[in-house]
């Protein structure tokens, strides 16, 4: 009963633990660089997956950029100078988050301008709609009173004759 406790224990933090396709061959020596290495890799987009990070993915190709990335940062290469060199090899599609630009401008401004196309859109529709009588009501007359009065009974109604049974 035991065993089972801890392996049900040990398959629950295995469930929890973020998934890691960095291999052991590929970590630095140097714990920074391995460190600015997953950072990087982290904002990179698998090529053949493309919904997961190269730092992610088990594709060779992801493999392949994830040691190109520690190659370039053991050259000297800055974070940005690394994405720059990515990013004219690959494309932008390589970014998970694409840099706005001349390219992306689209991208990033489009929720923005749909939420601001939907709220006037609110609006309009609240101006537009009939508001709700702000005047007080009339009281009725007498002769309507004993006219509801009579509807409400079931009664003959006045001066329209007797009510047809059918």
């Amino acid at each position: 009963m035991a065993r089972l406790i801890a392996l049900i224990a040990v398959l629950f933090m295995v469930g929890l633990a973020p998934a890691r396709a960095v291999q052991p061959d590929e970590v630095m020596a140097d714990p920074a660089k391995e460190a600015r290495a997953r950072a990087i890799s982290s904002e990179l987009r698998c090529m053949v997956c493309q919904n997961q990070s190269i730092d992610d993915s088990d594709a060779p190709l992801a493999r392949d950029l994830r040691i190109l990335v520690r190659e370039r940062i053991n050259q000297g290469d800055s974070d940005g100078a690394v994405k720059d060199y990515l990013v004219d090899r690959y494309g932008e599609f390589v970014l998970l988050r694409p840099r706005f630009g001349r390219h992306t401008w689209l991208l990033w401004l489009i929720t923005p301008l749909l939420l601001g196309i939907g709220a006037v859109g609110v609006w309009a529709w609240f101006r537009r709609r009939p508001r709700h009588a702000t005047e007080p009501v009339e009281p009725l007359t007498p002769e309507e009173e004993a006219r509801l009065a009579a509807l409400m009974a079931g009664d003959d109604i006045p001066g329209k004759g007797k009510k047809q049974s059918g």
